[in-house]
């Protein structure tokens, strides 16, 4: 009889495991540098079960009060699950991010770096972050601009005595992705940052090529949202 979470490993999980092994081979890279974030959000248990079953193991959720209603009991079961935070983060669910996330993509401001820090002293906890570049300037979305990333860096480093290892971008959906990955991954090195957030369900094989050390693929692995 074939179950759900041999469904699941076939198809459509198994394909982006696959496109990721691809990609990395055309990039001749190892496909053990790239993490495969499936993003959950707007998905339920009965959703996620059988991703975790088929051995998926990081997630992405957007927001934190989502996660915190679904996850505590599913990590609980899965002590090995990673939980990544991929969207904005207010100042004051730092205190709840740090003690639910196993890395936060979304740093973008001197107030949140302070609250970060804070929380991390208190916790004890050193959750993974990344400073979110806003590459193409877009008023709507968060991140810090790119011209300003570096003495963002440094104000994180310096100020707040964060640990940032790397950048996370999401490229504007009517531009070619490929100038905002490239741009992401030079801010990057001469920062000196070995992780690159970059690339989701419809662009992660070339943000690859360009140096992607996490990608975060939904509507790929979980389908459609409505």
């Amino acid at each position: 009889m074939t179950t759900t979470a041999t469904r699941i490993s076939n198809t459509p999980l198994a394909e982006v495991r696959n496109e990721i092994a691809r990609a990395c081979t055309e990039a001749h890279r190892d496909p053990a540098t790239v993490t495969l974030v499936a993003i959950s959000k707007m998905f339920g248990v009965d959703a996620i079960a059988p991703v975790i079953a088929a051995g998926q193991r990081v997630f992405g959720e957007n927001r934190v009060q989502e996660a915190r209603a679904k996850w505590p009991a599913l990590k609980a079961r899965h002590p090995d699950i990673e939980l990544h935070l991929v969207g904005p983060l207010q100042s004051n669910k730092a205190k709840d991010a740090v003690a639910l996330f196993d890395a936060i993509h979304s740093v973008d401001r001197p107030s949140l770096a302070e609250a970060l820090a804070k929380e991390l002293a208190k916790q004890g906890r050193r959750p993974t972050l990344f400073v979110e570049v806003n590459t193409g300037a877009e008023p709507q979305k968060a991140g810090v601009l790119p011209e300003d990333t570096d003495a963002f860096l440094k104000t994180c480093r310096e100020r707040y005595g964060l640990d940032i290892a790397g950048l996370m971008c999401i490229p504007p959906a009517d531009e070619p992705p490929a100038p905002h990955f490239a741009l992401t991954a030079k801010i990057a090195r001469r920062n000196g940052l070995s992780l690159l957030s970059m690339g989701m369900s419809a662009d992660f094989p070339l943000a690859i090529a360009f140096g992607a050390t996490h990608v975060r693929v939904g509507t790929a692995i979980f389908g459609a949202r409505t």
